[in-house]
């Protein structure tokens, strides 16, 4: 219009033709009228952004709830269209046109995202485009600040791992010890409430009050998992890869012995990973980004130097594994050992999966292979059964 405007100014001018000249100044003045219309517009846009929920598994939907509102008590603003940012791996971005927007007035929009790989996901910011009625000028913004999408691994549900902790198949992992013995209790003073049958009748006498033996104390299992994120020990990328198929096993694992009160040490090559509670141990690995680390020895120095109580259940989840790491692995002794290979990583040949395998279970590891995380859940209450017996130590040949 601008274009043509002024070329009808100069035509009309030359040739002396009013009625070109006033076309010419109306098609110069219509988009310079139509930009001043918008001065201002983008200020007067209001917005929020929602995730439900804002943490949500690999696999899973989460909704992204947008609204737009016009600030404005007075002006309207003429036409409005929204478009959200998003990483590549939640798709394109998705755009909406929410049209007239009077003084104060509120849009909600919404659309679905599907993340199929754990990580910590930018969602936005949001890109505000104002037109005039007409159409002619266009004003774009971006506006707010991203919110942010945690996608956890997926797990898979587990069942109790046998005599695991050496409860005799029971679910519950404490076990009752007594504070001094049946035949001198640490008791404390009756509080109302108390049965009476608790009664401490010697204390009672002694200290001239009603004195109650106390509750039976527990402790927790202490177990810990070792996960490999090696990057030159996986191969493929995205879900199918061995790297998430490694986490995902680590991560349900983690989340049953956690849930079922086990004191919990997870490791990975460059250190320990937080799991106070078992939603802590899948955000931790919702981030946890493969490593450079040219070895695993790190890691199963971890996992063999613990302090305190030793671990009634170690499991360690391995990607392709060196006769070296395969032969520190099997110098850990104590409690249960449970070794997972993850088929698909970067073993040299399938020789050299049964090889480490095989010198696992030798040294008294119960091994088990998978290709997927769903293949865990049978084998591990085929796990249950008795451990092997520990003999010598195979060759190393195999896996070189």
């Amino acid at each position: 219009m601008l274009f043509f405007g002024v070329l009808a100014l100069v035509v009309g001018l030359v040739v002396g033709q009013r009625e070109i000249v006033g076309l010419g100044v109306l098609l110069v003045a219509v988009p310079s009228v139509a930009s001043l219309s918008l001065i201002g517009a983008a200020s007067r846009i209001a917005h929020s952004r929602a995730l439900v929920p804002s943490r949500v598994p690999a696999g899973h939907d989460a909704r992204v709830l947008v609204r737009i509102g016009n600030a404005s008590s007075v002006w309207p603003v003429t036409s409005v269209f929204v478009e959200d940012g998003l990483p590549v791996p939640l798709g394109a971005h998705p755009r909406f046109t929410v049209g007239y927007l009077g003084a104060r007035a509120v849009r909600d929009v919404s659309y679905l995202v599907r993340p199929a790989v754990r990580g910590s996901y930018a969602v936005g910011p949001l890109i505000v485009g104002i037109t005039d009625p007409l159409g002619c000028a266009r004003v774009t913004r971006l506006v707010g600040a991203p919110s942010h999408l945690l996608v956890t691994p997926p797990t898979v549900p587990l069942s109790p791992l046998g005599a695991v902790d050496g409860s005799q198949g029971e679910e519950s992992p404490r076990r009752s010890v007594a504070g001094a013995g049946e035949q001198d209790p640490v008791p404390r003073e009756y509080q109302y409430g108390d049965e009476l049958r608790r009664v401490h009748w010697r204390s009672t006498a002694k200290h001239g009050e009603l004195m109650v033996r106390r509750d039976e104390q527990h402790w927790r299992e202490h177990s810990a998992v070792l996960l490999d994120t090696r990057l030159r020990a996986h191969l493929g990328e995205g879900p199918a890869g061995s790297l998430e198929t490694a986490v995902s096993v680590a991560a349900s694992v983690a989340v049953y012995l956690t849930d079922n009160g086990h004191e919990l040490r997870l490791y990975t090559e460059r250190g320990r990973v937080p799991t106070a509670s078992s939603a802590g141990v899948l955000d931790g690995l919702a981030v946890a980004a493969p490593s450079d680390a040219p070895g695993l020895l790190g890691g199963v120095d971890m996992l063999g130097a613990q302090r305190g109580r030793s671990a009634s259940l170690v499991v360690a989840v391995l990607g392709a594994t060196s006769p070296e790491e395969v032969a520190a692995l099997s110098d850990i002794r104590g409690g249960t050992r449970l070794a997972v290979l993850c088929a698909r990583a970067a073993w040299p040949s399938a020789d050299a999966l049964d090889g480490a395998g095989k010198v696992l279970a030798s040294a008294g590891w119960r091994v088990m292979t998978v290709s997927t995380p769903g293949e865990l859940p049978p084998l591990w209450r085929g796990a249950g059964a008795a451990a092997p017996v520990a003999g010598p130590t195979t060759p190393l040949e195999g896996l070189r």
